[in-house]
């Protein structure tokens, strides 16, 4: 069924049915990712994630919709219901899109019925709400004389705020994924129809504002890949193109990065997932029409944010003050680290990869996604973090909703699509990115190269391949071996080792080692024709790691943290007595493992000994106790109290840095 309804798909962008006839696309990425349709994960780390996000997370995300007016929103507009605006923010249409978008790759992967049939009720009213000209926009549609400041008086003229583009870009991502799930293009009607009311709008003879937040860029550029109409990625161009010029309109700022032209932009500055969304859409720009200018300010960029603005956890934005990035090594451990920026990082470094087929990218990409966007959703699928801090004194918990509501409607989106995220081909070169159990179909320019995946991972190292069909020709496997398995948990120097790890990584093909391979770009490459039944096995060191920051990262000074794989660990009130930002660990302290499945899920913990620091009768009394760290992602599952990722380390400072109090943490940050 969803192989006809793609080919339904195809066969009407072939009759131009869906817009302009397809064009020959002459340049792109190099890399072409697999598609999540030809990947399966069936491990016990992601696939249940997966579950619950389509189960539980997805329904939950529109029965919150309906009940704080965002879909009614739709239906007044649309004449079906009557009434004012009813939620709170003007860009509160997206939070519906995201939903469907994310749905919309549950379709793709598993027929649902009743979900199909609820998308076409949701997208009907969107559809009604739609103005006949194309604009759709229900925080101005509903009431027009009587909008929300933000809204401005008229279409257009408060771009810097009012997120009528930003919605529009969810608009044609959701628009493209639901009809590549399912066929139809009742949503992707609206979509093209907007779209086409926006490029008539905006160009050089008409307005030149650019958009507050960006991402309608990322929309086009797909609606561009959909349908073969030039028009849309020139459009994409254009808002790139015209930011930081203050000929066209009155200049956002830093905030919206809009202080100078992008290829001139070298600095990571304001708000971090609309920065990261640009990036994003300079990647795809870049591919798809050969901007270089673009690539060497994306390159600049990259390497500050790494080098510099990058939480051990992936995430970034230090300050809740404008969600977004502080100064180079500012990175308190009150961290704001927006969900949705952690997503808009993974998004980011996942294009850098495509463009330049280097696993450090990957290495980002997996650290954000593993710690920092996986800590803002629960295990249950139905609560929420809008910021994921480093350090809590037990004012954070997980919520079933916010106000604003960016952060719950992007994590379906985000995670059913991590299985396309896995794997990628160029040519006859396959790449592994991702070590998740499961099965893949590859489409090489040699033919279909097919295999099952068989691995632990991330508790465990070892990872097995074995061929289930391959073509008759010569294939490369790139089996990318992560940062953190060669002594270098980050690309640069933000973070190290301490001591520096030993890179004990191998490779086999049929219980043969590799002759002497050598990690290019990061992966290990093996080149043969291939036949079914071939097992290809690499192992990756699984040791407990001490990491610590850059003298520059005041705020980590004399602090350590602990790894294992990808994953961060954290020390948290409920396994520790109470209390943790009191606890000292030393260098010399042995660390182990233990395997807990009955556990949060089922982690491995991290175990040990530490000193605890108390105040007695003026004086400090130290005490040994025991020490256990889980998985960052999974604190905040059992009640609130203190947690800690950065430790004190005793051979790192002379006397024990000062416990943080809640009012200090508040000082200088927010959190919603």
């Amino acid at each position: 069924m969803r192989q006809a309804r793609i080919a339904a798909v195809i066969l009407l962008l072939a009759a131009g049915t869906l817009g302009a006839a397809p064009e020959v696309t002459r340049a792109d990425y190099p890399t072409s990712p697999v598609p999540l349709i030809d990947v399966t994960f069936t491990d016990t780390f992601w696939a249940p994630r997966i579950e619950t996000v389509r189960t539980v997370t997805i329904p939950a995300a529109f029965k919150q919709s309906e009940e704080t007016g965002r879909i009614r929103n739709f239906e007044i507009a649309g004449g079906l219901a009557t009434g004012a605006f009813c939620s709170r923010y003007a860009f509160d249409d997206s939070d519906v899109y995201k939903i469907i978008e994310g749905a919309s790759y549950a379709l793709a992967t598993r027929p649902d019925p009743a979900l199909d049939t609820y998308l076409d009720g949701v997208i009907a009213k969107i559809a009604k709400a739609q103005e006949p000209d194309g604009y759709i926009y229900t925080a101005r549609t509903i009431d027009p004389a009587k909008t929300m400041p933000m809204a401005g008086k008229e279409r257009w003229i408060n771009e810097e705020e009012s997120h009528e583009l930003y919605n529009a870009g969810h608009l044609y991502e959701a628009a493209v994924a639901h009809a590549q799930a399912t066929g139809k293009k009742t949503l992707l009607d609206v979509a093209l129809k907007n779209a086409d009311l926006v490029c008539r709008v905006f160009n050089l003879k008409g307005r030149r504002a650019v958009p507050g937040h960006q991402e309608i860029e990322i929309g086009l550029v797909k609606l561009y890949r959909l349908t073969g109409n030039r028009t849309y990625l020139d459009q994409a161009a254009f808002f790139l193109d015209q930011r930081g010029r203050a000929d066209g309109h009155k200049l956002y700022g830093e905030y919206a990065q809009d202080h100078k032209p992008v290829a001139d932009q070298t600095e990571a500055v304001g708000h971090s997932v609309r920065a990261a969304y640009m990036y994003s859409a300079m990647a795809d720009v870049a591919a798809l029409t050969g901007n270089t200018a673009y690539v060497a300010a994306l390159d600049k960029l990259w390497d500050n944010v790494v080098s510099k603005k990058l939480y051990l956890t992936g995430g970034i934005g230090a300050t809740g003050a404008w969600e977004g990035f502080g100064p180079d090594y500012d990175l308190p451990n009150s961290a704001y680290a927006e969900t949705c920026a952690s997503i808009a990082n993974a998004l980011w470094n996942h294009r850098m990869f495509l463009l330049k087929q280097d696993g450090r990218y990957m290495d980002v990409y997996e650290r954000a996604v593993y710690n920092a966007m996986l800590s803002g959703l629960s295990l249950s699928g139905d609560r929420f973090f809008y910021p994921n801090p480093l350090l809590s004194m037990g004012q954070h918990e997980r919520s079933p909703w916010f106000a604003c509501a960016c952060c719950p409607s992007n994590l379906p989106r985000f995670i059913l699509s991590v299985p396309g995220h896995a794997y990628a081909v160029d040519g006859a070169d396959v790449f592994v990115n991702l070590y998740v159990q499961g099965r893949a179909t590859i489409k090489t320019n040699a033919g279909a190269f097919g295999f099952e995946v068989k691995t632990n991972y991330p508790w465990a190292g070892d990872v097995r391949l074995v061929v289930t069909s391959a073509p008759p020709e010569a294939i490369s496997v790139h089996w990318r071996v992560p940062g953190w398995a060669q002594g270098h948990p980050v690309p640069g120097d933000l973070y190290r080792d301490a001591p520096p790890a030993r890179a004990d990584v191998t490779l086999q093909v049929n219980s043969q080692p590799a002759p002497s391979l050598a990690i290019e770009k990061g992966y290990l490459s093996w080149r043969r024709t291939w036949k079914a039944g071939d097992a290809i096995d690499l192992h990756l060191p699984m040791a407990v790691r001490r990491v610590v920051a850059h003298p520059a990262v005041k705020a980590d000074e004399g602090r350590v943290a602990v790894e294992r794989g990808p994953l961060v660990y954290t020390a948290e009130f409920v396994d520790n007595g109470g209390r943790v930002t009191n606890l000292v660990l030393d260098d010399a302290t042995p660390l182990a493992t233990q395997a807990r499945p009955d556990l949060l899920g089922g982690i491995t913990l991290v175990t040990g000994r530490a000193t605890a620091l108390r105040t007695q009768g003026g004086s400090t009394v130290k005490a040994e106790v025991p020490l256990t760290l889980i998985p960052y992602y999974a604190w905040a599952h059992r009640g609130k109290g203190e947690m800690v990722v950065w430790l004190a380390r005793k051979e790192g400072m002379a006397t024990p840095a000062p416990e943080p109090t809640l009012a200090s943490l508040a000082k200088d940050h927010q959190w919603p």
